[in-house]
């Protein structure tokens, strides 16, 4: 039988809109996967390191290439510098690196304060350290979604252990602005709490609009751990190759954690992925420029149909108010929409706890599609006007 702790987190709204998406053949535009593939050369490197050898267990922390090509990537972008022998940390994707910050790093009285609407796996890893959840909130201020400083000060206290941060946000596809930043910095120093920042869409952001990664802010080096993820920079989300860095005694704490997990992540598959790093940064660069086309494909759309919009700046995802369309429940209305029409979404109900009212009308769409399948999604849900 399930602990108890574990119960309410014993399904995913993603698998079970995905199973509907299955059976009545749905378009999928609830999970955030893309349906293209990497960089060509990244799957020629980790084929040859496949033929050449690369098929036993590498290093616990990670292959030193890829360690190595992270460390690189990540001072490039952000100006952080971290020793790869002991800064960085290969995982089995995004998912594993918070889980294994969670357990690591989190003793079962202390609290973690998470921004709803929140990842779901990141309540399952509070979870699964014994830890109490505390919650802030996100809120709309006019065309775009902020972080509520009252709601995140009231959910510091002197338990406080850690704070999780993600922007570019899923599943709303906000970016927190520097400002929202520098007020979560300042709890951190006050409560002595740490910050474990998922920054998996880093390089997805749209409009002008820059990442700024909470790490670099001053006195937060030594005191976050940032996560990251070829999935979703490199168009390989099944491949689960993640990695984190931060200061050596925290990065410690995670890998006593994650090496119980999984112990250690596909050779090969790393390899794919640290010849990217190096060499297809001009493909990153594209990547950001055709899902921001995508976005405004799938924007118009949505708004063509009747729903009221929130402009993503970065990630997959776009936030959708179908109240306008007569819908009452959104939750429920997202499991019939597979039979009825052919297209799948995702609530945001299953995202929050706390603040459940403010978010139970919204709806997640993701865009991450070709331009084809989007064309054929927009045909679909146009079935809604009538």
């Amino acid at each position: 039988m399930t602990v108890r702790r574990l119960r309410p987190h014993a399904t995913t709204i993603f698998s079970e809109v995905s199973q509907l998406a299955t059976r009545f053949d749905a378009i999928n535009l609830g999970q955030g996967f893309p349906d293209t593939d990497g960089p060509e050369s990244m799957i020629e490197a980790a084929t040859r390191a496949m033929r050449e050898g690369h098929n036993q267990y590498p290093p616990g922390t990670g292959t030193p290439e890829l360690r190595r090509a992270a460390a690189d990537h990540e001072t490039a972008h952000t100006g952080l510098v971290h020793d790869p022998d002991t800064e960085v940390l290969v995982t089995v994707g995004a998912t594993e690196a918070i889980a294994a910050a969670m357990v690591g790093l989190v003793e079962y009285d202390d609290e973690v304060v998470v921004i709803e609407p929140y990842y779901d796996s990141y309540a399952a890893t509070v979870a699964m350290a014994g830890a109490t959840r505390r919650a802030a909130r996100m809120v709309r201020s006019g065309g775009e979604l902020r972080l509520d400083v009252d709601s995140l000060r009231d959910a510091f206290s002197p338990r406080t252990r850690a704070v999780l941060v993600n922007s570019p946000h899923n599943p709303t596809g906000a970016v927190l602005p520097r400002e929202d930043l520098e007020q979560i910095a300042a709890l951190c120093h006050e409560f002595d709490a740490i910050a474990i920042s998922d920054e998996v869409y880093a390089h997805l952001t749209y409009d002008g609009v820059e990442h700024v990664s909470i790490a670099t802010l001053p006195g937060m080096a030594e005191r976050t751990l940032r996560i990251s993820s070829a999935g979703k920079l490199l168009n390989c989300t099944g491949w689960k190759i993640g990695w984190l860095t931060g200061p050596a005694d925290l990065v410690a704490g995670a890998r006593t954690a994650r090496q119980y997990m999984s112990f250690t992540v596909a050779s090969p598959l790393q390899l794919g992925v640290a010849h990217a790093l190096r060499h297809e940064q001009r493909w990153i660069a594209t990547l950001r420029q055709d899902m921001q086309v995508r976005r405004d494909q799938l924007m118009d759309t949505l708004s063509g149909v009747g729903f009221d919009l929130v402009v993503a700046q970065g990630t997959y995802f776009l936030t959708a108010d179908p109240r306008p369309l007569g819908v009452t429940d959104a939750a429920a209305w997202c499991l019939e929409l597979p039979e009825r029409i052919g297209v799948a979404a995702v609530p945001f109900a299953p995202f929050t706890d706390v603040f459940s009212d403010d978010w139970s009308h919204l709806v997640r769409f993701a865009f991450c599609k070709r331009p084809e399948v989007l064309d054929e999604a927009g045909r679909r849900l146009r079935a809604l006007q009538g």
